[in-house]
C-alpha cells in the first residue's frame, strides 16, 4: 500500500500478545504501575534515575495519560500490570512512529515480555508507517540490548534533552519494515 493510502495512525490499540495484553493507559492504573516502577532498579541505567519517586513517576505517568500514545502492559496469565510503553511522533521524521518510554517490573525482565510487547507494538506501528525508531538513553545499556535483540539497527542519528535537571543524550535505533 502506498504510504499516503495509509490510514491515520491508532496511537492507542488494544493489542493482544502471547504473554502480554496492550491497552491504552488510564488513569486508574496509577497504582498498579506505580507499585511497579517505584522500584529504583527499574530505572538504575535511565538518565532519570530517580523516577522511582512518587513526585517523578507521577509525572512521567501523568505524560503518559496526556500525551494520547501511552500503553499498558497487562500479563496474559494473572491480568496484573506489569509495565508500560508508549508510541510517539516527538522525535520523529516522515514515515517514522517512536516506540519508547518503556519499562518493565523486574519478574518481567529477559526478554520474553519485551519482545512479545515490541512485537505486538511493531505489527500495529507497520501498518502505518515504514520505519519505527527508538530513542535511548546512551549509557542506558539494558535498554540498548533490548531493542538490539529485537533487531533495532543503531543509526548515527542523536540529540541531547535535559533530564531530571542534567544534560543526556540519546542515540536512535531503527527497525524498517519488512
Amino acid at each position: 500500500m502506498p504510504a499516503d493510502a495509509r490510514p491515520a495512525f491508532d496511537f492507542q490499540p488494544h493489542l493482544a500478545g502471547d504473554l502480554v495484553d496492550l491497552r491504552p493507559m488510564q488513569a486508574s492504573d496509577w497504582d498498579g504501575l506505580y507499585a511497579i516502577g517505584s522500584d529504583p532498579l527499574v530505572w538504575a541505567l535511565h538518565p532519570d534515575r530517580g523516577r522511582y519517586r512518587d513526585d517523578a513517576f507521577r509525572a512521567y505517568f501523568e505524560e503518559g495519560l496526556a500525551c494520547g500514545g501511552a500503553l499498558t502492559a497487562v500479563s496474559r496469565t494473572d491480568g496484573a500490570l506489569i509495565g508500560s510503553s508508549r508510541y510517539s511522533t516527538l522525535y520523529t521524521q516522515a514515515g517514522e512512529v517512536e516506540i519508547g518510554w518503556t519499562f518493565l517490573g523486574r519478574a518481567h525482565w529477559g526478554g520474553l515480555y519485551n519482545a512479545d510487547m515490541k512485537r505486538l507494538m511493531l505489527d500495529h506501528a507497520f501498518r502505518f508507517v515504514d520505519h519505527v525508531v527508538f530513542r535511548v538513553g546512551e549509557h542506558n545499556l539494558r535498554s540498548r540490548r533490548a531493542v538490539e535483540k529485537i533487531g533495532a539497527q543503531l543509526t548515527t542519528r542523536s540529540h541531547t534533552v535535559t533530564v531530571a535537571g542534567q544534560p543526556s543524550r540519546h542515540v536512535f535505533y531503527l527497525i524498517t519494515r519488512p
